[in-house]
C-alpha cells in the first residue's frame, strides 16, 4: 500500500512538472506576442526559429525589445522564487523574502547616492556627460548598494551564531538603509526624486541586449549554488540543533545559503528594481502544489513557477493595444498579497 502511495505521490509530481513547463513556454510566447503591437503566437515562433516575418518591424520588436525582456523577467522570477525559498528555510519563517536581509534597501541607496552626487557643484554635467541616469548606470549603483549590504550580513553572518538574531539585524541594516534613502532624497530635486521612483517602480523592461549575458550568468552561479546546497537545506528542516548532530557544518551551510540568496536577489534588484512579493508567494505555491518540503523537487519547480509568475506579472503590465504600462511592484502585489494572506491564515485556523 505504501509503496502504491509513493509511487502516486511521485507520477503526480512527474505531471505537475510537465504541465508547469508547458505553461511556461506558453506564458513566454504570451509576453513576446502581446503588447502595444499584438503580433500573432504563429509569426512570433518562425521569428525565435529564425525564419522570416510578414512585416519587418516585427523582427525588430520581437529580437531588440520583447525577447530581452521575456527572458528577464524569466530569470527574474526564477531567482527571487529560489532566493525566497533558501530565506524561509534557514530562517524557518513562511513569510521571509529574498529582500529580508535589506538587499534591496541597500541598492536603492545606491541609487538614492547617485542622485544626491549628481545635484552636487560640478558633478551634474560630468554625470551627465556620462549618461549617469542611463539604464547601465543604475545597475552599477544599485549594485554597490546591494553588495554593501551583503558584505556587512556575511562579516556578521560569521560571528553570529542564531539565525533569528541575524535576521533581526538583517531587518535593522534596512531599516537603516530606508532612512539614509529618506533623508538623501530631500536634498534631491523633483525632476531626479521622479526618476529614482521610477527605478523603484520596477521593471523587466530595462535590461538592455548588452546587459542580458551578465544579468544571466550571474542568476545561473547563483542557481547552481542553490541546487548544490539542496541536501543541507533539507537538513535544516529538522531543526539547527538536530542537524548538528548528523554533522552539518552550519556556518559554513548559512554562508552559502546567505551568499546564494543574496546574489539572486541582488542581482535582480540591480537590473530590474526592486520587485516585492515574488519570492514569498512562489514557495509556497509549490509546497501546495507538489506537497513537499524536498528541496530536490522544490527548488526546480520554484524555478519554473517563480518564471511563470513574473512572466504572467509582466503581461499583465502592458495593456494590450495601449501603450500605458502599469507597474510591476503593484502588478506584483496583486499577485502576491492573496497567496501570504493564505499562509497567515492557514496557519492560525490550523493551530
Amino acid at each position: 500500500m505504501y509503496i502504491i502511495k509513493d509511487v502516486s505521490k511521485y507520477f503526480n509530481q512527474y505531471l505537475f512538472f510537465i504541465l508547469l513547463i508547458a505553461v511556461l513556454i506558453l506564458a513566454f510566447l504570451l509576453d513576446i506576442a502581446l503588447g502595444s503591437v499584438q503580433i500573432p503566437i504563429t509569426e512570433v515562433i518562425k521569428i525565435l526559429l529564425g525564419g522570416d516575418a510578414e512585416k519587418v518591424s516585427w523582427t525588430n520588436i520581437i529580437i531588440k525589445f520583447r525577447l530581452p525582456k521575456a527572458i528577464t523577467a524569466t530569470l527574474a522570477g526564477a531567482a527571487l522564487g529560489v532566493s525566497g525559498l533558501q530565506m524561509q528555510t534557514i530562517f524557518r519563517n513562511p513569510l521571509a523574502g529574498p529582500f529580508v536581509l535589506g538587499i534591496s534597501s541597500g541598492a536603492s541607496l545606491g541609487v538614492a547616492i547617485v542622485i544626491l552626487t549628481a545635484n552636487l557643484a560640478g558633478a551634474g554635467a560630468i554625470f551627465q556627460n556620462l549618461g549617469i541616469f542611463g539604464d547601465l548606470s543604475l545597475v552599477i549603483a544599485s549594485s554597490l548598494g546591494a553588495a554593501t549590504v551583503l558584505g556587512l550580513v556575511l562579516i556578521v553572518s560569521r560571528s553570529v551564531q542564531d539565525t533569528m538574531t541575524l535576521l533581526i539585524l538583517g531587518l535593522l541594516f534596512g531599516y537603516a538603509t530606508s532612512a539614509l534613502v529618506s533623508i538623501l532624497l530631500q536634498f534631491s530635486d523633483s525632476q531626479k526624486i521622479q526618476a529614482y521612483l521610477q527605478w523603484t517602480f520596477g521593471s523587466f523592461a530595462g535590461v538592455q541586449e548588452r546587459s542580458l549575458p551578465i544579468l544571466a550568468s550571474v542568476v545561473l552561479l547563483g542557481l547552481l549554488v542553490a541546487v548544490a546546497l539542496s541536501k543541507p537545506l533539507n537538513v535544516l528542516l529538522v531543526g539547527e540543533s538536530y542537524a548538528l548532530t548528523l554533522g552539518l557544518n552550519l556556518e559554513r551551510t548559512r554562508f552559502w545559503i546567505i551568499t546564494s540568496a543574496s546574489i539572486l536577489a541582488g542581482a535582480i534588484t540591480a537590473f530590474c528594481g526592486p520587485i516585492a512579493f515574488l519570492g514569498v508567494a512562489v514557495p509556497h505555491l509549490c509546497r501546495s502544489m507538489f506537497n513537499s518540503c524536498d528541496h530536490r523537487i522544490l527548488i526546480p519547480a520554484v524555478i519554473i513557477m517563480g518564471a511563470i509568475m513574473a512572466l504572467f506579472a509582466d503581461l499583465m503590465c502592458v495593456l494590450p493595444g495601449n501603450q500605458i504600462v502599469l507597474p510591476l511592484n503593484s502588478v506584483t502585489a496583486l499577485i502576491g498579497t492573496p497567496v501570504v494572506s493564505w499562509v497567515i491564515l492557514r496557519r492560525y485556523y490550523t493551530k
